[in-house]
């Protein structure tokens, strides 16, 4: 994160506000810290004062864009960051629009159906339609997840332009999490080659032991992968022939919400 500042530093701009574009880099530093941040973690980690740190904390908390903690003394984001981030979906009502299929969904497979975004450097999981078995996967919204090893992540960044795709390869640093997790770049590229082929990706226990997840891209009027919708299980219900079954129905409902929003497919020679 240390080159959060000089990255919005663009030659050329002549009209910049520093602290606007410091308590930015605030925001974004904590947006990937699920345990917060204290005054001097966030202000050696973006290189700033601490009396400039200090006083945009505290503005960001009084205006409740972030919480505090007395008693560990550290700093969140609120979910008042998740209201404008709501607001901002209005791309032809897109929430509106995903959270009927998304119940139809998990009607159907019977498992937690999500819907997720891409944020600025990570996923971000937006909302849910809970499964209806007892043991199912509750998610907070504004949760991040992964690209490399997440359904909705590569599915995705499967269908990005090549510039859009590169510039968020270059913020990923492949954390293992077990031996199924990819770890290179070319790894992944191939993934998502495959993944591009078949019109659906898998998280085939690359996060968490014992968990799989199955995605599909949702697609705007301009053919841009706007979000993603998948679902999470255990891998005991989730066999083999479930897997077939299931992906069938999440690419149907992707294509579904996609048409909703404009989409036209036309298969390229």
């Amino acid at each position: 994160m240390k080159n959060t500042l000089s990255n919005m530093e663009k030659p050329g701009e002549h009209y910049k506000v520093p602290n606007l574009e410091k308590g930015i880099a605030v925001l974004e530093y904590l947006s990937l810290q699920s345990a917060g941040g204290t005054l001097q973690e966030i202000k050696t980690e973006l290189e700033i004062s601490q009396t400039t740190a200090y006083r945009i904390l505290n503005t960001l908390a009084r205006l409740n864009y972030l919480s505090y903690d007395e008693n560990s003394k550290r700093y969140k984001l609120s979910r008042k960051l998740l209201t404008l981030g709501y607001r901002s979906l209005n791309e032809h009502n897109l929430l509106e629009t995903v959270l009927p299929r998304l119940r139809e969904l998990r009607d159907q497979v019977k498992e937690t159906a999500c819907f997720g975004v891409l944020g600025s450097q990570k996923g971000i999981f937006i909302e849910q339609a809970q499964g209806h078995h007892t043991f199912r996967f509750i998610l907070s919204p504004g949760k991040p997840f992964e690209l490399h090893c997440s359904a909705p992540g590569k599915a995705i960044m499967a269908y990005l332009p090549d510039t859009a795709r590169n510039r968020y390869l270059s913020y990923m640093d492949f954390p293992r999490y077990n031996a199924r997790t990819i770890t290179t770049p070319e790894a992944y590229l191939k993934e998502l080659e495959k993944f591009r082929m078949v019109g659906y990706a898998i998280d085939n226990e690359e996060e968490m032991s014992g968990v799989i997840c199955l995605g599909a891209p949702i697609f705007n009027y301009t053919g841009y992968p706007c979000g993603a919708i998948w679902i999470s299980g255990p891998k005991d219900r989730l066999t083999r022939e479930v897997i077939q079954s299931d992906i069938i129905y999440i690419k149907k409902v992707a294509g579904q919400i996609s048409a909703e929003l404009g989409y036209s497919y036309v298969r390229k020679n």
